[in-house]
């Protein structure tokens, strides 16, 4: 089955799945004392420079759940967007695993500004109140929308002003870079990202990711949050040994190109028909859009894809790495009929 529902929705990259093999040899130590953690470890610290320490977990959830952890105290609260992954999709697993309130502001576009995040920064020191410790952002937003290098350091300026922390949730920051045409490196730490959510699952990857840390002070505990939070793999060669076909020769950005340039060749034809209307700027890989709901329906016959506002009849088509000319060739087709 070959969809526009989700880039969660594609397979392995096929130099990923050699690698995992290759980890399947013998027996290794286990729970990361092993030469490919060893080797993976390294080849993110040459990417993010000497000061990120990565963590290899199983998924998403895990990752920011760990990091939101490794930042605050259960009588903090944690901004975000109200279109946050953390506030939405997740079950509320970030919030009870730490504790902490988390404060939804709402956005047009996915992303947080300074101004937006200003007026939340009250109360500190007031025992009657959460205190403000961390903020969380997505690259790319939940919108499909990217944070700029200048967009993010002015967001962890205001934060390190008043002792916070930024975590950023970086599923899909290799299609951030792809856009931006910038390093992982110069979006992260640069920026002034405190600690990351790095994932690849989205972009060409079996499963896992690493929670890095920029900062010692919060580096320290992450091993036993990872531990509490079952997120601690036994054969970690084979979560961690992904990252490295995934890090060399920029595949990470080769793959995040082609589903961004996929998503720009469908997006020239959806632009063809009036009757469809995009709600959110073209940055990424993700599209979101009206249609009307006769067309709609239609459309929903030949292909799974996921609704965003069923009010508005607002859909969400995603492209991803091994997305096919055939495939954009086929919904054009479909598109052709349904509007005659």
């Amino acid at each position: 089955m070959r969809s526009f529902a989700s880039d969660n929705n594609s397979g392995v990259h096929p130099l990923v799945m050699d690698a995992v093999i290759k980890a399947n040899t013998d027996h290794a130590v286990g729970y990361g004392d092993d030469p490919w953690t060893e080797a993976a470890t390294a080849k993110i610290k040459e990417v993010f420079g000497p000061d990120a320490s990565p963590f290899f977990v199983f998924n998403g959830t895990g990752a920011n759940s760990i990091a939101l952890q490794a930042v605050t105290r259960s009588f903090n609260n944690i901004i975000c967007s109200e279109t946050a992954h953390i506030y939405v999709d997740e079950c509320g697993a970030p919030a009870r695993m730490t504790g902490c309130a988390l404060t939804p502001i709402a956005t047009p576009d996915g992303k947080l500004t300074p101004e937006l995040i200003q007026p939340k920064l009250t109360h500190f020191g007031v025992c009657h109140h959460s205190q403000p410790k961390a903020v969380y952002i997505s690259q790319v937003s939940e919108l499909g929308t990217v944070y700029t290098i200048e967009e993010i350091k002015a967001i962890s300026d205001l934060l390190h002003a008043h002792n916070m922390y930024l975590h950023m949730d970086g599923a899909r920051l290799a299609n951030a870079c792809a856009y931006l045409n910038c390093s992982m490196k110069q979006l992260t730490v640069d920026a002034g990202v405190d600690i990351l959510s790095f994932g690849g699952t989205k972009n060409g990857m079996m499963m896992g990711e690493a929670v890095i840390s920029f900062r010692p002070e919060l580096s320290e505990n992450i091993q036993y949050y990872r531990k509490q939070s079952a997120q601690l793999a036994s054969k970690l060669r084979y979560l961690s040994a992904q990252f490295l076909p995934y890090l060399e020769n920029n595949l990470w950005l080769e793959n995040a190109m082609k589903a961004n340039i996929s998503a720009l060749k469908l997006a020239e034809i959806l632009k063809q028909y009036p009757q469809i209307q995009f709600t959110q700027k073209i940055e990424s890989n993700q599209l979101f859009f009206t249609i009307p709901e006769f067309a709609l329906k239609a459309l929903q016959k030949e292909y799974f894809f996921y609704m965003w506002n069923e009010q508005i009849n607002e859909a969400r088509l995603v492209t991803s790495w091994d997305t096919l000319g055939e495939d954009i060739a086929r919904i054009e087709e479909s598109l052709q009929k349904i509007f005659g």
